[in-house]
C-alpha cells in the first residue's frame, strides 16, 4: 500500500511468490479529478472509473478496499506492507506496525505533514477491514540512513543534531528499486521527478547524498512545495509579515512550487502545454534547479557514470529530460533525441560519456519484497489501529 497526498496505490502479490504483482490499482488525481484504475498483471488497464471530486486519500482507500472485497480478494490478504514516508532515527528497517511503533510514527507527522497522516490512516483502515493481517512499515527515509555523517548534519548546535534534527532524505523506496537495476560499481545520479521531486547520489547502489533533508520540503521545487529557500525568508514571513506557523506551513507545502510560480497549476503536463509566461518560468526554474543540484551530486561522487530519470515527470516527459540534459554537456552527456522522444530505457547517444537511462520505478515491488523477507517472532502482534 502506497497512500499519498495526490494518489493512493495498492498492489496485490501472492504470498511466497517473488514474481510480479497479481494486480495493481490506483486512485490518482486526488483534489482535482480522482479516477480509480485497475491494471492486470500484464500492465494493461482492466477497468477505470471516476470518483467524486471530494474524494480524499481516505475515501480513495475505501474505494480500493471495497473493490478488493467485491473481487473476493480482501478476505485472503495475510500481510500488508505500507510505504511510510518518515521513519525518523529509530526506524531504518521494515518494522511491525504495532501500537508503540504507530505512536512513535504519529509523533513524526510535523516533519511530513502532507504524507505521514495519509500513510498512517492507511494502516488504521486495514486494521478495521482486515484485523488479523500482519502490517509492516517500509520507510522512505531508511535507504539514506547509511549516508556519511557529514551528509546528514546541519550546522546547528550539537544538542539539536543529537536530538534528531538532521537530514533524513526521502523517496528511498524508489531509489532502492532503481539502485537494484544498475550494474555494480556505478557512480549514479538518480532524478526522482514527480509531484514530489528529489535527487540522489549513488555509489555502488548506496546513498551518498540527497536533496531532501529533515522533511520532504527541502531541495528541488515541486508541484506545490517550495524546495530549498533561505531560512531568513521564513523568519521574514513570521516576524515582518505576521504569518502564523500554520500559515507558513500551508504556504510552503501547499501554495508554492510550480503552482506558486505559475499561478496556474502544479501539474507539469498542464504547464508544458501552456503559453503563459509565468508557466514557462515555472518550468524553467524547475529545470534550472534540477541541473544545479545534479552538479552538486556529481561533486559528492567525484564524477558520474550514469544519470537516471524516474517517477512521473522523469519517466514520461521527454521535454523535461531533454531540457535538463541540454546543459550537461560539460559532464559528457549527449542524448539520442529519437530514443528520448520514444522514452526508451537508454536515451544517451553512443558518443555520450555518461549513460542516461529512464527507469520506471516500482516502490510497491520493494515493499512486497520487504514484507516477504520480514520474519515475525512467535509473539508478534498485529496493529489494531
Amino acid at each position: 500500500m502506497n497512500a499519498g497526498s495526490s494518489s493512493v496505490k495498492v498492489a496485490l502479490f501472492e504470498e511466497g511468490d517473488a514474481g510480479p504483482a497479481r494486480l495493481r490499482a490506483k486512485v490518482s488525481g486526488l483534489g482535482s479529478d480522482p479516477t480509480l484504475t485497475w491494471n492486470a498483471a500484464d500492465g494493461r488497464a482492466a477497468a477505470a472509473r471516476p470518483l467524486p471530486v471530494s474524494a480524499d486519500s481516505g475515501a480513495a482507500l475505501d474505494h480500493l478496499l471495497d473493490e478488493l472485497a467485491r473481487q473476493n480478494l480482501l478476505q485472503h490478504i495475510a500481510r500488508v506492507g505500507h510505504r511510510i514516508v518518515h521513519g525518523g532515527s529509530a526506524y531504518t528497517t521494515p518494522t511491525l506496525l504495532d501500537a508503540p511503533a504507530m505512536e512513535a510514527l504519529h509523533r513524526l507527522i510535523p516533519l511530513a505533514p502532507m504524507h505521514q497522516p495519509d500513510n498512517l490512516d492507511g494502516v488504521a483502515a486495514i486494521a478495521r477491514r482486515r484485523p488479523d493481517a500482519l502490517q509492516i512499515g517500509c520507510f522512505d527515509t531508511a535507504f539514506h540512513a547509511g549516508q556519511p555523517r557529514l551528509a546528514r548534519l546541519y550546522a546547528l548546535p550539537r544538542e539539536l543534531s543529537d536530538a534528531g534534527l538532521i537530514a533524513y532524505g526521502f523517496h528511498g523506496l524508489s531509489y532502492q528499486y532503481v539502485a537494484a537495476q544498475l550494474p555494480a560499481g556505478r557512480r549514479a545520479v538518480v532524478a526522482h521527478l514527480g509531484s514530489g521531486a528529489s535527487l540522489c547520489a549513488l555509489a555502488d547502489g548506496h546513498s551518498q547524498a540527497t536533496t531532501m533533508g529533515l522533511s520532504p520540503l527541502d531541495g528541488l521545487p515541486m508541484a506545490t512545495r517550495c524546495g530549498a529557500v533561505d531560512p531568513g525568508l521564513i523568519l521574514h514571513l513570521i516576524e515582518s509579515r505576521g504569518l502564523s506557523a500554520a500559515a507558513v506551513r500551508d504556504l510552503l507545502y501547499e501554495k508554492s512550487g510550480l503552482l506558486g510560480v505559475s499561478g496556474l497549476s502544479g501539474d507539469m503536463t498542464v504547464l508544458l502545454k501552456s503559453s503563459a509566461p509565468a508557466a514557462r518560468e515555472a518550468v524553467d526554474l524547475f529545470v534550472y534547479r534540477v541541473r544545479r543540484e545534479i552538479g552538486a551530486m556529481v561533486a559528492v561522487l567525484g564524477g558520474i557514470d550514469t544519470l537516471v530519470f524516474t517517477a512521473g515527470i522523469g519517466e514520461n516527459s521527454a521535454q523535461i529530460r531533454g531540457s535538463v540534459c541540454e546543459a550537461l554537456g560539460w559532464l559528457g552527456v549527449v542524448l539520442d533525441p529519437a530514443a528520448n522522444a520514444a522514452g526508451r530505457s537508454l536515451i544517451s547517444a553512443a558518443a555520450s560519456a555518461v549513460e542516461v537511462h529512464v527507469i520506471r520505478t516500482d516502490e510497491e515491488q520493494i515493499i512486497a519484497q520487504s514484507v516477504r523477507d520480514w520474519r515475525a517472532t512467535p509473539a508478534a502482534a498485529v496493529c489494531t489501529g
